[in-house]
């Protein structure tokens, strides 16, 4: 058994993707990058992720110590309550949740941008943009060919599909896997956070993580991020001396546009949309949330007229179907590019760092001989595949990310609705059943293997 390190070719530059590298780099294992974009600040990357203890674990074990430490300063204010609205802002609900004095076992609130930026810190030689892959082959010594649609080839080792929930490695490795239309449609709102847009909203919601059960199976979640820097990107007066120096090091925030606002995301069942809601943007996309959201507070509706109309997505809901268990190989998975779930959960994220992570210690052992590489992988997708469609299953159970939800339908969608705000209401007002709502949030959000 050869104890030479593989040479990893890895295929998005996605979370997952550059969490595995930076673990990789790390434990002296060759990678390299491929991202389809162009720059680092392209992608439709600007919108909140929660990142649970699962995710921060993972973090903590494949970024290197500085980094990790920067991943803590640029997260947002941490979320003290998670809330349930109706679609009048009254309070259903509100649970208090842990403070973020733990570096892991806490709920963070990260935008996707400046995430990306983290974690592409000291991997400029690594990641390669503008590198659209479109095909690989698989030879008979046991290395793989990755081809682009410029002309240019890579090989290594082992290719690991991070390209997302359109991958273009799967549809080839597994081309029987099913990506299918979840029925429902998000769309996704960015409101500058100033002195006005704050007022209209109570201190509970400000400082927390807010879902909006609306009536007519419109639905609805709120959150307001806020971070060390303004809206000129200067630190602010606040901070903390060792964040200070931490971000005034840092180079990722010259390539941020990330500044504090007010994520608002409107979604239903598809069939509620304009069959075109796709193909909309800016104002005529907001126009379209505001008409969703006809009977909604006041305050709630003019958030989402002073959304900032080059913010606004449309996004189709996809969720993935077990794939029947395949042959490993020199080509393997992880995050979107395997098991896409809604944001019922709110885990995809977490989700793909927790493969990274696994990865990451399969192909260490790999490398130091204990086991070839073929079962390295192949012992990492016997762990990543059950939990990774447990999350799917998980996400697509939640009330109102499946398209065919009672909460949808014309004459149980108002019994779902209260059922749904009446599990809320006693469960927050029982002291058991809150302690209890709490735990379990984090225990499902901080699994590991």
């Amino acid at each position: 058994m050869t104890t030479r390190a593989p040479h990893v070719l890895v295929i998005g530059a996605g979370t997952g993707g550059l969490c595995l590298a930076h673990g990789l780099r790390r434990a002296g294992i060759d990678v390299e990058v491929y991202e389809r974009h162009r720059a680092r600040g392209e992608g439709l990357l600007g919108y909140r992720v929660g990142i649970g203890p699962t995710g921060s674990r993972a973090l903590r074990d494949c970024l290197p110590p500085e980094l990790f430490e920067i991943y803590l300063a640029t997260c947002a204010r941490s979320p003290r309550y998670f809330n349930v609205l109706s679609e009048k802002m009254r309070h259903t609900a509100s649970f208090p949740l842990r403070p973020d004095t733990h570096p892991v076992d806490t709920e963070r609130s990260v935008a996707r941008m400046t995430l990306r930026q983290v974690l592409l810190t000291g991997l400029e030689d690594v990641v390669h943009f503008d590198r659209t892959f479109t095909r690989y082959e698989q030879h008979d010594d046991g290395t793989v060919t990755a081809h682009f649609a410029d002309g240019g080839t890579a090989t290594g080792d082992l290719l690991v599909a991070a390209d997302g929930t359109h991958s273009a490695v799967r549809r080839q490795y597994l081309p029987h896997a099913v990506i299918r239309d979840a029925g429902t449609v998000n769309i996704a709102t960015r409101v500058p956070l100033t002195a006005h847009t704050r007022s209209l909203l109570p201190e509970s919601v400000q400082r927390g993580i807010s879902l909006i059960f609306g009536t007519g199976g419109v639905m609805g979640v709120l959150h307001v991020m806020e971070f060390k820097w303004d809206r000129d990107g200067r630190l602010k007066p606040e901070t903390s001396s060792a964040d200070a120096k931490l971000l005034s090091d840092w180079p990722g925030l010259r390539h941020d546009p990330t500044r504090d606002n007010i994520n608002l995301v409107v979604w239903s069942t598809a069939r509620r949309f304009p069959p075109d809601v796709m193909r909309r943007r800016g104002t005529e996309l907001i126009q379209v949330a505001l008409e969703l959201t006809a009977n909604w507070h006041p305050h709630l509706r003019e958030l989402l007229s002073l959304a900032d109309p080059d913010s606004v997505l449309p996004i189709r809901v996809s969720t993935s179907e077990p794939v029947p268990p395949w042959r490993s190989s020199t080509v393997t998975l992880l995050g979107d590019a395997i098991h896409t779930m809604t944001p019922g959960r709110g885990v995809g994220a977490n989700t793909a760092l927790r493969d990274a992570n696994l990865l990451r210690r399969q192909l260490i052992l790999a490398a130091a001989g204990e086991k070839t590489l073929v079962q390295a992988v192949a012992d990492y997708e016997a762990a990543m595949v059950p939990y990774g469609f447990a999350r799917v299953a998980d996400s697509l159970g939640r009330s109102g990310t499946n398209g065919d939800d009672r909460m949808y339908q014309p004459v149980f969608g108002r019994l779902a609705l209260l059922g749904a705000r009446g599990y809320f209401r006693v469960t927050s007002r029982v002291p058991r059943l809150r302690r209890k709502f709490v735990d379990d949030f984090y225990t499902y959000r901080g699994e590991q293997d």
